[in-house]
C-alpha cells in the first residue's frame, strides 16, 4: 500500500511480538487491582556500598528480586494461577521474572528473563545473572534465543502455544516460568509504573528520590522508591496483597539482612537506622512482621 502524503504506514516489528502476546494473551485475562508503596532504601542503599567495598556489585532490582522471592515463600497466593473452570494452581518453586530490554536489528524489543532460586541464591550472583541477561549475546541465552525464535512463529502458532500454557500448569512452568514479574522504568525518571499483570503479582518499579520524611519526630532526608503491585484478584484479594506486599518492604528496609550468609559488616553510624525487621517463624516458615 502506498504511502498517504500526511502519514506513513509501518509493519510491526517482530520483535514486539514477545510481549504483546504475554499482554493480550494472558494479562488480559485477568482482573487487575492495584497496590502503591514507598520504601525506604535506605538499608538498601547501605547494602549495595558494603559490597563494593569489598569488590562486589549489586543492584536495587536484584535486592528487590531476592526481597520478593524471600515473601513468597509464605504467600502461596502470590505465585497462584488461575486456570479454567475456576480451578486454581499453586507453583511450588519460586521462579523471579523480570522484563529485558534488547534491540533486535534496529527495532527496541522487550524480553522476560528468569532467575530460579533467587531466593536462596546470593545477592551479587542475581546481580550477575541480570547483568548476563541485559548485554551477553542473545544466541548464548537459552531463555532469551527461544522467546527470539518465538517472535517469527506465525501468529496462530504463537497464540496457541500461549492459550495451552494457561491451562496446562506443567507447560506453563516451563516456558512461562516467573511466579512474579517486575519491570523498572526508574533509570528514565518514571516516579511509579503500573505493569500489566502478566502474572498474579507483577510489580513496577520507579524511580529512587531523596525525599523529607518523618523518622521519630524529626524530619530527615532518605532514598525512597515506589513500589506498585498489580495483582490479579482472581488469584487473590486485597488483604492478603496487601500482607504480601508489607513483607516485601520490610525485607528491602532491613529484614533481608537476616538472609544474608555471606555478611559485610554495616557502619555503626547506620545499624540503628537500618535494623532488621523482626522475624517470626509461621507454620515452619519465616515471614517478616
Amino acid at each position: 500500500m502506498a504511502d498517504h502524503p500526511g502519514y506513513h504506514i509501518l509493519d510491526e516489528s517482530r520483535a514486539r511480538f514477545n510481549v504483546l502476546d504475554m499482554i493480550t494473551t494472558v494479562a488480559g485475562k485477568a482482573v487487575p487491582a492495584y497496590l502503591f508503596m514507598d520504601l525506604d532504601m535506605s538499608y538498601s542503599k547501605e547494602l549495595s556500598k558494603r559490597y563494593e567495598t569489598s569488590g562486589r556489585k549489586i543492584t536495587y532490582t536484584a535486592i528487590l528480586l531476592k526481597a520478593i522471592s524471600i515473601a513468597q515463600r509464605s504467600h502461596p497466593a502470590s505465585r497462584t494461577a488461575v486456570l479454567p473452570l475456576g480451578r486454581k494452581v499453586v507453583f511450588n518453586k519460586v521462579v523471579a521474572g523480570f522484563t529485558v530490554e534488547r534491540i533486535i536489528g534496529t527495532h527496541p524489543a522487550v524480553f522476560f528473563g528468569i532467575i530460579e532460586n533467587a531466593d536462596s541464591k546470593a545477592l551479587d550472583q542475581i546481580s550477575i545473572e541480570l547483568q548476563n541477561y541485559g548485554h551477553s549475546d542473545i544466541a548464548k541465552m537459552p531463555y532469551l534465543a527461544t522467546q527470539n525464535w518465538f517472535n517469527n512463529m506465525p501468529n496462530l502458532f504463537r497464540r496457541l502455544v500461549l492459550w495451552f500454557g494457561t491451562r496446562l500448569p506443567s507447560m506453563r512452568q516451563k516456558h512461562l516460568g516467573a511466579t512474579f514479574g517486575l519491570t523498572s522504568l526508574g533509570k528514565l525518571g518514571v516516579k511509579s509504573l503500573i505493569a500489566p499483570c502478566a502474572t498474579s503479582s507483577t510489580f513496577g518499579i520507579g524511580e529512587l528520590e531523596e525525599q523529607a520524611v518523618v523518622r521519630d519526630g524529626q524530619v530527615v532526608i532518605r532514598p525512597i522508591m515506589t513500589i506498585t503491585c498489580t495483582f490479579d484478584h482472581r488469584a487473590f484479594d486485597g488483604g492478603p496483597a496487601a500482607r504480601f506486599l508489607k513483607e516485601i518492604k520490610g525485607l528491602v528496609e532491613g529484614g533481608l539482612e537476616a538472609y544474608i550468609t555471606d555478611k559485610v559488616e554495616l557502619p555503626e553510624t547506620l545499624k540503628e537506622d537500618s535494623q532488621p525487621a523482626q522475624i517470626v517463624e509461621k507454620e515452619g516458615s519465616r515471614s517478616v512482621a
